[in-house]
């Protein structure tokens, strides 16, 4: 895996207890970040991934927060600052999503998805871009959106508008910034193995899930933090407004994928 230098750079990752998010602050931690990793009921892991860090020499401190909370969301992007001096790396991963038909669907769910996955990334990136205006070295976030933005998956109907908000959010706020030395990038990761898939699917369901797929299985998160390390480095430094996909195939059409005894 290509390892890129975030030596001095200070990171917030919301979401970052398991998953992907964890996987992202482990890899800018490897890089030379020092990270702030941020949870809101699963401190536990969090304490762990920040001794990971730790133990890699770099710093690390974890924010207890639900980022659908204006206030604590601010007050979380100056714990960091209090604590590393800056803050010139975010990345907006935290999501809640319950899976239901839009016509059975219960509302407070509904709106639960939409507070944690919509207004929960706005509340980040503004916070993180009120912080970077006031640096001299300005800063780059990348918001961890869904092919969900785009393709209206049953049953999801929530999480698909979230998603699709936060994308024409980031762009906005890439046009807005980009001018000020701030660059802002969305990813879109596939069907990927993670705790939180456990919340809708079975071992055996995931295990099959991933043989339907293009390639023939899930994405692993390591996989989709090289993705996001990427939109963060300086060898992405001409990248803005834009979307990087690492959805393993999952968006070509249905007759590309795998079917029994045929490649």
């Amino acid at each position: 895996m290509v390892q890129y230098s975030f030596k001095g750079k200070n990171a917030l990752i919301t979401g970052s207890s398991k998953g992907i998010g964890r996987a992202v602050a482990l890899a800018l931690a490897r890089g030379g970040a020092n990270v702030a990793l941020n949870c809101s009921g699963s401190r536990t892991q969090a304490e762990e991934a920040a001794e990971e860090i730790r133990a890699l020499g770099g710093k690390a401190i974890v924010c207890v927060c639900d980022v659908s909370d204006q206030k604590a969301v601010e007050a979380m992007v100056q714990q960091t600052v209090a604590e590393f001096g800056s803050l010139d790396i975010f990345v907006s991963n935290a999501v809640y999503s319950d899976r239901e038909l839009m016509v059975k669907a219960n509302m407070e769910g509904f709106r639960r998805t939409i507070e944690v996955s919509m207004w929960g990334a706005l509340h980040g990136v503004r916070a993180a871009s009120q912080q970077m205006l006031t640096q001299p070295g300005r800063g780059r976030i990348t918001v961890v959106s869904s092919p969900h933005a785009i393709i209206p998956f049953p049953t999801a109907m929530a999480y698909n508008m979230a998603k699709a908000a936060i994308d024409h959010m980031a762009r906005t706020a890439a046009i807005e910034l980009v001018r000020e030395g701030i660059r802002v990038n969305v990813f879109h990761p596939g069907w990927i193995d993670t705790p939180g898939e456990r919340k809708f699917f079975s071992e055996d369901q995931l295990a099959e899930g991933g043989q339907s797929m293009p390639m023939g299985r899930l994405g692993t998160s390591e996989e989709m933090a090289h993705g996001i390390c990427f939109t963060l480095s300086d060898e992405a430094a001409y990248m803005t407004g834009t979307t990087l996909t690492m959805d393993g195939g999952v968006g070509l059409p249905w007759w590309s994928k795998r079917t029994e005894g045929k490649q």
